[in-house]
């Protein structure tokens, strides 16, 4: 047998060589072992070769959660191409865009999206292949059926060795502008992202090399875990794929939308012992569906609630606890599509949005040219295992990953402060941070806020022209069903636990907070609506 690597498709060989006939993934009815996933990977890997797929060229994936999703991903890695997560919400000019930006050479979607695929083929006139998952026969011509690519014999495998150097594309999701595919050696990915193999041995750390991942996974206890956004997002992706290398069951909602009795119904169906959300987005429906179907069920089982990617509000906890067992931890992680992993932490008494115990590898970073000493704030930044850059980007490849006292550093974008004792406090995204009368103000923090409201059922806070102030802060509200939006109170609430200069000056009201599949504000959208509401409400010249 050919020495294994740090590739992806190397490590799940691996793991499902240890663990066979463990499930590996449940989704709907479906059920799949490791064994089962693991050969139709290579199936598929050996029908990619022959389509004359092969090292460097991109794969697009739009397919909706799904065991082909996960076999697709799996069987690009296979063949040394390069997996690209493509969004199934994007509309035309968005997927013309990114099919010219990733040149992609072949594509898998389903079935459901095969209108929005015709519509833009003619940006991606390279393309070779094109597989619809889904069932039915593909109305596109030259497109292959996903059940027709089945092959059994696979012996050409044996002449393709992967690296670690092989990538995988991360396309992030375009809020501050135009989606850039994120290039991540699988090696990096590995370690930089997916725990290295010790995310659930953190006293045994990171494995040295790949065959000590089967002694990892024969030592641990067998768990499922379910991720509720959907694969097509960095997060849910990579909390899959911790999982599957850690030989447990993963078990995927099988919903286009989110919707928290039906999570909640998987997670007592499956005996769930982890799930991971997106912030209070997801959070905050959980604890109303729990509150409104007291004793319906039974999560006996559940022992970790985890959350990344948006903040998941200190009283949303505490009162989730009611509900759930009394050994369950809760758990705040943060990372970027650039940055990876980036820690876990807690909420910090002295402000912001969490807190990260100092790591050789987390700086802050001042002005984009020095690291902070004590007491200073700044950007944060990560050393280490890293993306390459951004895909056919070398222009803002210069400026996220730059090299500072001869090391190099991806900059995150992530506003944060190094403490006395060496932790780094997060504050938020500072391309979003409002700055009013020379008062800096992170939106997340008056989010939180306002959702401590009970008329309040979602809210996003943007920066808004101000002649005065500069910007002035402004919040975007959804009210909770059979109640009406009482500002003053509002305001009031935000008073009692904000200083003045962060409460917002104006509340829009809307239906809907729009927010991504994987419940990630739109500052985008959000600016633009309160904008359109400021604007019809001032008072003429």
């Amino acid at each position: 047998m050919n020495p294994r690597s740090f590739s992806l498709a190397d490590l799940f060989a691996i793991t499902a060589a240890t663990v066979p006939e463990r499930d590996a993934l449940i989704i709907g009815s479906t059920r799949r072992t490791y064994r089962q996933m693991a050969e139709r990977v290579d199936q598929l890997a050996a029908w990619l070769h022959a389509q004359g797929i092969g090292q460097g060229d991109v794969v697009g994936l739009q397919m909706y959660n799904s065991p082909e999703y996960l076999e697709a991903f799996l069987a690009t890695c296979r063949v040394r191409a390069v997996p690209a997560n493509i969004n199934y919400r994007y509309v035309a000019d968005e997927l013309r865009y990114l099919y010219d930006n990733a040149g992609i050479k072949a594509l898998f979607y389903h079935a459901e999206l095969e209108p929005e695929v015709a519509e833009v083929l003619d940006a991606a006139p390279g393309l070779r292949v094109k597989v619809r998952t889904g069932g039915g026969v593909p109305a596109l011509a030259g497109a292959t059926a996903y059940e027709n690519t089945v092959t059994t014999d696979t012996s050409a495998l044996r002449e393709i060795r992967c690296s670690d150097d092989d990538i995988s594309l991360l396309y992030t999701g375009g809020t501050t502008g135009k989606p850039k595919g994120v290039m991540w050696p699988h090696k990096d990915l590995f370690f930089g992202s997916l725990g290295g193999g010790g995310f659930y041995a953190p006293a045994d750390g990171p494995i040295k090399a790949p065959e000590e991942l089967a002694d990892r996974i024969r030592k641990a206890h067998p768990m499922r875990f379910m991720p509720v956004a959907p694969l097509m997002h960095g997060a849910a992706l990579w909390a899959t794929m911790v999982s599957l290398f850690a030989g447990h069951t993963v078990v995927l909602n099988d919903e286009q939308h989110f919707d928290a009795e039906h999570v909640l119904d998987l997670a007592a169906t499956h005996r769930l012992n982890g799930i991971l959300l997106v912030g209070d987005a997801m959070a905050l429906p959980i604890l109303d569906a729990l509150k409104a179907h007291p004793g319906r069920w039974d999560l006996s089982t559940l022992f970790l609630f985890g959350n990344g990617g948006a903040v998941m509000s200190a009283h949303i906890k505490e009162a989730l606890k009611p509900f759930l067992p009394a050994n369950v931890f809760f758990s705040d992680g943060m990372g970027s599509s650039e940055g990876g992993q980036l820690g876990m932490g807690a909420k910090p008494m002295e402000g912001g949005m969490i807190k990260i115990a100092a790591r050789p590898d987390l700086k802050v970073v001042v002005d984009g040219k020095r690291i902070a000493s004590a007491g200073e704030s700044g950007i944060l930044a990560r050393s280490g295992y890293l993306p390459l850059g951004y895909y056919r980007d070398p222009v803002k490849t210069t400026e996220t990953f730059v090299s500072i006292d001869g090391t190099r550093y991806a900059i995150t974008g992530d506003a944060a402060k190094l403490a006395d004792d060496g932790a780094i406090i997060i504050f938020g995204r500072g391309n979003n941070c409002i700055n009013t009368g020379g008062e800096k103000v992170f939106p997340e923090e008056v989010e939180e806020a306002l959702r401590m409201s009970p008329q309040i059922l979602d809210a996003v806070v943007v920066g808004l022209p101000d002649p005065r102030w500069g910007q002035k802060v402004t919040a975007v509200v959804s009210v909770r069903p059979g109640m009406s939006l009482d500002v003053d109170a509002l305001k009031a609430l935000c008073h009692a636990h904000l200083a003045g200069y962060k409460v917002p000056k104006e509340i829009v009201a809307v239906g809907e907070v729009m927010r991504s599949a994987a419940g990630k504000a739109n500052y985008v959208w959000a600016k633009e609506v309160a904008g359109k509401a400021s604007s019809s409400t001032a008072p003429s010249a």
